[in-house]
């Protein structure tokens, strides 16, 4: 692996940065200074440093983003904003993608990553992934609805709903709790009830939770549990 691919996995530099620093005799392999940012090593036997801090090596990426509202969960699409351009040089990557999609029009918890495997389980309808949203709705939901829907709505295309869990705070705000995610889903489900989703916020995704620390469009690096939570995705709540 070159080395300037090597610091930009670990999000550490950019090939750029790394090029610079590399000129700056702040890297070193196995104790030697190095000049090159394309030379070759191999992160399994080589040993690594930054300013003499030693660089420990992950293959993948893992990020937690408060996506804010008109922003699309998408690597290229004219005209729209996309979250990946809220990432830093480091994180720009074509391998990186977002777990599952928020429309354009939903905010909150969105998990990037480059690890199909784990992803493609996350989002497996085998392993009931819980995701947790918060919703305002047009009109007040009534007792007889929100049932309805909790046992399974029958969408505009006939479908029928897997059940779920709908706790409100207010007739026209609460939580719902699904283990699937069928194209814009909670918004048809209460649509399948004459009502209309205004706000929608994803809060959790199979146990993990927004950092409300994070302002809406910042994002950070999974901790160590989390990554754990997500690489064995089950039901959670």
């Amino acid at each position: 692996m070159r080395l300037d691919k090597f610091f930009s996995n670990t999000g550490i530099l950019s090939r750029s940065q790394c090029a610079k620093e590399c000129r700056a005799g702040n890297v070193t392999c196995d104790g030697e200074t190095v000049r090159d940012p394309s030379c070759n090593i191999d992160p399994d036997k080589n040993v690594i440093a930054y300013k003499g801090d030693i660089i420990s090596y992950s293959e993948y990426v893992y990020i937690m983003m408060n996506k804010p509202l008109g922003y699309v969960c998408s690597n290229d699409e004219p005209g729209e904003l996309l979250v990946f351009d809220l990432l830093d040089e480091r994180y720009r990557r074509p391998d990186l993608f977002t777990v599952g999609r928020l429309d354009k029009n939903t905010t909150g918890l969105i998990l990037i990553t480059n690890d199909g495997k784990s992803a493609h389980n996350a989002l497996s309808p085998k392993r009931h992934v819980e995701k947790k949203y918060e919703f305002t709705l047009a009109d007040p939901l009534s007792e007889e609805d929100r049932a309805s829907l909790e046992k399974g709505a029958v969408l505009a295309d006939g479908y029928v709903t897997k059940p779920c869990k709908i706790e409100m705070k207010t007739d026209r705000d609460g939580i719902v709790i699904l283990s699937e995610g069928k194209y814009h889903q909670i918004r048809r489900m209460f649509a399948s009830v004459s009502n209309k989703v205004v706000l929608l916020k994803r809060t959790e995704f199979g146990g993990i939770s927004l950092d409300n620390s994070l302002k809406p469009g910042e994002y950070r690096l999974l901790t160590d549990e989390e990554t754990g939570s997500f690489i064995n995705a089950k039901r959670s709540i």
